[in-house]
């Protein structure tokens, strides 16, 4: 496939003065089905307006000079709602991609995945891989979605990779380390990220990035993630710019 050349991002707008803005940004988006239930909708309504906070803090992303958004779209454990819902869910999936190509070209954005994403149906997956194709020259954000993911199971894939390259002869276990456990993992390409937030006040991490996380900052707010939108990144980025980071020393 002939790819297209990047375009140019917009010029960034003026990010808030004095924030220190984290490079890599990862979001736990809960509240899609509560916040439908709660205006009496049906829960693809929340999961539709929750893919509208996700073209927002996309565009505020590239604004204000985020590398790296990694957003937990879909876990292995979701495959185990409504059959009617996870259709709708991948319906959505392939929508979004089709309806957002042309902005991430626009916006200089590239697309990646992480996750089992042979899980996904044929026709998400021949979407996602096109778009992916498509921008893989940009050179602004990258939008890294989560699909099909298990934090435990990218933990396992890594350990099986390792094994084998052990085994062929190619890595001498001696040699393993966390460094080298990161090169094996979905993300090896991607830096560890400095902000997780998570919306709808639950505190915990649901089996998301669980090696990743371990230096993390984490934001938590009860906001549901179709009410997510700039003012509240803006507040998990001022209340991230006031922590200081020791990664365990003074």
């Amino acid at each position: 496939m002939q790819l297209s050349p990047s375009i140019p991002s917009p010029a960034p707008a003026t990010k808030p003065a004095g924030l220190t803005v984290p490079r890599h940004i990862a979001i736990i988006m809960d509240g899609n089905g509560r916040w439908a239930s709660e205006r009496g909708l049906p829960r693809i309504r929340g999961h539709e307006e929750g893919a509208e906070s996700v073209r927002t803090v996309l565009r505020t992303c590239g604004e204000w000079g985020v590398q790296y958004l990694t957003l937990y779209a879909f876990s292995t454990e979701n495959w185990k709602r409504p059959k009617a819902e996870v259709t709708a869910l991948m319906k959505l999936l392939e929508r979004f991609l089709r309806k957002e190509a042309a902005e991430l070209m626009e916006r200089n954005v590239r697309l990646q995945a992480i996750g089992r994403l042979t899980d996904l149906p044929e026709s998400c997956q021949r979407e996602l891989h096109r778009v992916i194709e498509l921008t893989s020259r940009n050179t602004s954000t990258t939008l890294i979605l989560a699909l099909s993911y298990s934090g435990r199971l990218e933990i396992i894939d890594a350990v099986r990779s390792l094994v084998r390259d052990v085994k062929d002869g190619h890595l001498d276990e001696a040699m393993i380390d966390p460094e080298v456990f990161s090169k094996h993992l979905y993300t090896r390409y991607y830096p560890d990220p400095d902000l997780l937030i998570r919306t709808s006040g639950e505190m915990r991490v649901s089996n998301f990035l669980l090696w990743q996380l371990s230096y993390t900052e984490i934001y938590v707010t009860k906001k549901l993630w179709p009410d997510f939108r700039k003012p509240e990144l803006l507040e998990a980025i001022e209340d991230y710019s006031k922590r200081q980071r020791r990664y365990g020393g003074l």
